[in-house]
């Protein structure tokens, strides 16, 4: 199943994807080769409003004379954003995925690590098309209302499909 198939199946069914995954015996690379593409598609979403940041920042250092070599120009905002969210963001997913597993098991949850990361990150990956449309707003409009009330429907909507694929990793 392709991977756009898979992330319009998991909003209609995540029980069902998620116990095709754990049946079907993935391994630690599809975790990875999930996380991976969801930290990629976060990082593009970034690039409206890194644009519009070099774009604001270079016409500010213009009015107030500043030196243009101070002002950090859209490949550094770019290099800089590429490295956070293929290198630093994956670590802390992976953390977060070892937390989760954690405070499941002092509920008495039995959950196998590598379904808890597959139910993280195939949730990352399925509100990634989300953060998408976030990235547009937020390089259109800049940061306002309209960017945050979208912000909070992704998380709102991550934390519940996570859920639902947690809970089919548990059984």
């Amino acid at each position: 199943m392709s991977a756009t198939t898979e992330i319009f199946e998991t909003w209609r069914r995540p029980a069902q994807v998620m116990r095709r995954k754990l049946d079907r015996g993935v391994g630690e690379e599809h975790a990875l080769i999930l996380l991976f593409a969801a930290c990629f598609l976060f990082y593009v979403a970034q690039w409206p409003r890194l644009s519009r940041e070099a774009h604001l920042g270079l016409a500010y250092a213009q009015e107030t004379g500043l030196p243009l070599e101070e002002v950090p120009g859209i490949q550094a905002l770019l290099g800089i954003n590429l490295f956070a969210f293929l290198f630093m963001v994956p670590l802390i997913f992976y953390a977060v995925a070892a937390l989760s597993r954690l405070i499941l098991r002092l509920f008495r949850a039995k959950i196998d690590p590598l379904a808890a990361r597959i139910a993280l990150f195939q949730a990352l990956l399925c509100t990634a098309p989300l953060m998408l449309f976030q990235g547009l707003l937020a390089g259109f409009s800049g940061p306002g209302l309209s960017v945050t009330a979208v912000g909070v429907v992704i998380a709102l909507a991550f934390l519940w499909l996570w859920s639902q694929l947690l809970r089919e990793a548990m059984r």
